[in-house]
């Protein structure tokens, strides 16, 4: 009975910066690298597990090989994927299927996700939702570039939390470090990328144009989140999303000072990644460090332990269709 720890799978992007070595001191590969897939079970973009009996597996070959250890769940695939995006410059602006559309057309999931802001530059900014009000004019405001007049931006600081469902044109933008949470997807539609070219192929980018207007949502409408924050001994819990409004799974944002001694309770096993701070995750007689840049899995077999420290945490698990 021990957490699994995870070494994150790392993607170069041509937005991406260093962060992920200057500010998580992470092995980074050269180069711009934009993502760290720091709880991953995806394909072959598996992050692996660094200790204990099961080191050296990936998380995919490990939820496979012990389905007891999460639950014996629903899901035939690891349900989530967690990262950390350090957007060195603007990301292409995109839209993701829903889980039907995707399965019929791209044989895979849809991708609902959310961004909790680490650090935001003066001035950052999301594209997060656009104007049309119809699909006849988005249509005809993406074939003519009107993008200032389609786009809607939306200023960010640190500590910003934002719910993005699948039909939701969005983008981050330069200045800004973000942990994702989301449906463990890889479908992206990308509508628009500012015409830059990829220096390996000299060519613009791929679009997806009218797949992007087939999938996106309008008019685009705010998801009402029901944010609300409670006291466990020595830690602030605040509930960032839950089913019903986000089927696929729950997040929550722990401020801990001192004790929080919980348990699994209604949760088959938790995603945990340390953003802030340091302390440690008690288990029984054992007990492991936890600092800025850790990521790991309670398992099912753990139904009590205790975190100590002063820590922000970002917690997941997955929603009722996945467990």
């Amino acid at each position: 009975m021990e957490p699994i720890f995870l070494t994150p799978y790392f993607r170069p992007k041509i937005w991406g910066g260093r962060k992920l070595d200057t500010i998580f001191h992470y092995d980074i590969p050269a180069g711009k690298v934009g993502e760290a897939w720091i709880i991953s079970g995806y394909k072959d973009d598996a992050s692996t597990v660094n200790a204990g009996s099961l080191k050296g597996k990936s998380l995919r070959d490990v939820y496979h090989e012990h389905p007891v250890m999460f639950g014996n769940p629903k899901a035939k695939e690891f349900p989530l994927l967690v990262k950390f995006l350090d957007a060195n410059d603007n990301l292409s602006v995109q839209v993701h299927p829903d889980d039907d559309y995707a399965r019929k057309v791209e044989h895979d999931s849809g991708k609902t996700e959310s961004w909790y802001v680490m650090q935001a530059d003066p001035g950052a900014y999301l594209i997060y939702g656009h104007h049309a009000k119809s699909r006849e004019e988005l249509a005809d405001m993406i074939h003519k570039g009107e993008w200032d007049k389609l786009l809607r931006k939306v200023p960010i600081k640190a500590g910003d939390f934002f719910y993005v469902p699948a039909g939701t044109i969005h983008a981050l933008t330069k200045g800004s470090l973000v942990i994702e949470t989301q449906q463990s997807s890889d479908v992206t539609y990308r509508l628009y990328d500012y015409d830059r070219v990829d220096q390996k192929t000299g060519k613009k980018r791929e679009l997806h144009t009218q797949k992007s207007i087939d999938v996106t949502t309008v008019p685009h409408v705010d998801p009402k989140l029901n944010v609300h924050t409670e006291q466990q001994q020595d830690a602030e819990i605040k509930t960032l999303v839950e089913p019903p409004i986000s089927p696929h799974f729950y997040l929550w944002q722990i401020d801990l000072d001192g004790t929080w001694k919980t348990g699994l309770k209604n949760h088959p096993y938790l995603l945990v990644s340390v953003i802030k701070g340091e302390g440690k995750l008690k288990v029984g007689d054992q007990a492991y460090d936890l600092k800025l840049g850790i990521n790991l899995i309670i398992p099912n077999e753990m139904k009590n332990f205790t975190f100590t420290g002063k820590m922000r945490i970002v917690m997941s698990a997955p929603g009722e269709a996945d467990a």
